[in-house]
């Protein structure tokens, strides 16, 4: 039985322990599906957002699902500690609680005791071990818990910058492209002020934002439940303006260098199906079409207005079909998955720059 225990704590630590590596310090996609961390965002994600829907006010909605990302990462790093505290007070128990304790008669409870102790490097000296072999697990206990501090301390920098550095071309995206973003708005504003050679520079940045964009949430997952600071952005919203304007530019508007909106295309397109695998979220062929025939010809009379209109053929509708048929069951899946809305192809008549408002003024003061 004593020998069932250890094997059993033994096991459970190494799941934590090989789970926090493979979150904190390696850097690459996981695709194993049975992960401790999959598991608690999972168990934590699904009824955080069913609450998160029943606020009908979208700013306290919104506001309400910005505390989930930092709260899950800290619940995760909760539960690593706990499991491996719990694991080594099981070894400590299956050794026969080889301890000195006040009590005269110490068991599990003294165990638990001195492994939370241990593993915080607390060092109160009311109960410590009195064999050899219970002197070794509490050294191993130590470094395990020294280790792991360390991992975090050095880890939610890293996030941190990752995440600071995803919300800058974010924030920019509000005078470039609206709030909420819209493709059309996005090409709109670049060929009415500064013309196709601006238009192709900022396709090559998003290229770029897409493709660090996938390489951060790769090897951080949990930055995906980080929300920007405005409640009409978020990354979700920007990688699908950018896939629909790469769209547009790809098989309509004349005058574009052919590789600048095909390359921006491709990685917006990559990163938008490696992070719904990332966070397990399967493609949806949504039934409501996002840009249905009447809004298509509402594109067309917008882009003319600007000198960038689409070509009048069947073969451009088509293409353009078949380019969305590639990217938009992906962020419709993530969209839904973590409750951020996808734009809209047209710009929102009644929105207001984020820039040109403030709370004071939304306050009425």
């Amino acid at each position: 039985m004593m020998l069932f225990v250890a094997l059993v704590a033994i096991l459970l630590m190494l799941i934590i322990l090989w789970d926090a590596f493979e979150t904190i310090v390696l850097p690459r996609r996981v695709t194993r599906q049975i992960r401790l961390t999959r598991y608690v965002y999972r168990l934590t994600w699904a009824p955080w957002s069913q609450f998160g829907q029943m606020i009908k006010n979208r700013n306290r909605r919104e506001s309400f699902l910005s505390f989930y990302g930092p709260l899950a990462l800290l619940v995760l790093l909760v539960v690593w500690a706990t499991g491996l505290i719990v694991g080594f007070a099981l070894i400590q128990w299956a050794l026969g609680t080889q301890v000195i304790a006040p009590e005269r008669h110490p068991g599990f409870g003294s165990d638990l005791y001195m492994s939370g102790v241990t593993f915080f490097t607390l060092g109160y000296g009311d109960v410590a071990p009195r064999s050899g072999l219970a002197r070794l697990v509490a050294v191993i206990e130590a470094a395990a818990g020294f280790g792991l501090l360390a991992l975090v301390i050095g880890y939610l920098p890293v996030l941190y910058q990752a995440f600071s550095r995803r919300e800058v071309n974010i924030s920019l995206l509000d005078a470039r492209a609206g709030s909420p973003p819209s493709a059309v708005e996005f090409i709109r504003r670049h060929m009415r002020d500064y013309g196709v050679e601006m238009l192709t520079q900022q396709l090559r940045d998003w290229e770029q934002w897409s493709a660090e964009l996938m390489e951060a949430h790769l090897s951080y997952a949990s930055l995906g439940y980080f929300r920007s600071q405005h409640e009409n952005q978020s990354w979700v919203a920007a990688l699908t303006t950018i896939l629909d304007a790469s769209a547009l530019v790809m098989v309509g508007i004349d005058g574009f260098p052919p590789q600048s909106p095909q390359q921006t295309f491709a990685m917006a397109r990559h990163a938008a199906v490696d992070l719904s695998q990332v966070l397990a979220t399967a493609p949806i062929l949504s039934a409501t079409d996002r840009l249905p025939s009447a809004d298509l010809a509402r594109v067309r009379a917008l882009l003319a207005e600007v000198g960038a209109p689409l070509r009048e053929s069947d073969k451009t509708e088509q293409k353009l079909k078949e380019l969305r048929r590639l990217y938009e069951p992906y962020v419709d899946a993530l969209s839904r998955q973590l409750l951020m809305p996808l734009p809209n192809w047209l710009p929102a008549e009644d929105e207001v720059d984020a820039w040109r408002t403030s709370a004071w003024e939304n306050s009425g003061r």
